[in-house]
């Protein structure tokens, strides 16, 4: 269910807003616009949000910002108390997963999630795809931020092009995560009655809106 991935988390907790700005140059074209394309997630959400993968709360501080009333939960301790520090009361942060988490205290319109939902396997996301339908008001939808490749080659190149600049961390988390193509991604979304759309930001990211049919 990603948990297998906390420790790194919250290793990486204090190290993380400054790896999004491109202070880690291995990881700075995976966060490439990262500014914007939280804002693209923030701008394709409804106004009760559920926020899975919180991390260190630089997404639902622009949701919340954008006047949206925003349940989050994140499995780490070490990027809860990051966000509850930089957030306002206005945020609920829970610990939890994408499959293991507490009853939310409203029924969204949006789900959204960013640079996390890869850490599920594919019968994962789906299991996650199916509860997340339920949990939906009519004519809600999911909007996540994630890396996809356009085929298996693309993401195999992805793997060799890391090796070759010695980004030996980003070539062992593009080996060992989960990372879905397209056509993976509109399988799952399909099989559980939603229609996806895919806008590319950068070389690994994509915003993934999802509406439920």
């Amino acid at each position: 269910m990603g948990r297998e991935f906390i420790s790194l988390f919250e290793n990486w907790a204090n190290s993380y807003d400054d790896t999004v700005v491109g202070h880690d140059l291995q990881y700075k074209d995976v966060f490439r616009n990262y500014d914007a394309i939280l804002d693209d997630v923030v701008k394709r959400s409804g106004n009760k949000v559920i926020e899975f993968g919180v991390g260190t709360g630089n997404l639902t501080a622009k949701l919340i910002a954008a006047g949206k009333q925003v349940y989050g939960i994140e499995p780490s301790q070490a990027m809860r108390d990051i966000a509850a520090n930089k957030l306002t009361e206005d945020a609920e942060i829970a610990d939890g997963d994408f499959l293991d988490f507490p009853s939310p205290p409203f029924s969204p319109d949006t789900i959204v999630s960013s640079y996390a939902f890869h850490h599920l396997t594919n019968e994962e996301k789906r299991e996650a795809i199916r509860r997340y339908g339920n949990m939906l008001a009519e004519h809600g939808k999911i909007v996540f931020a994630d890396t996809v490749f356009k085929d298996r080659d693309s993401h195999m190149s992805a793997i060799k092009n890391a090796k070759n600049r010695s980004f030996s961390q980003l070539a062992e988390d593009l080996e060992t995560e989960h990372y879905p193509t397209i056509s993976e991604m509109e399988t799952i979304f399909a099989s559980e009655q939603f229609r996806v759309a895919f806008q590319k930001h950068n070389d690994f990211v994509w915003v993934m809106e999802a509406a439920k049919l």
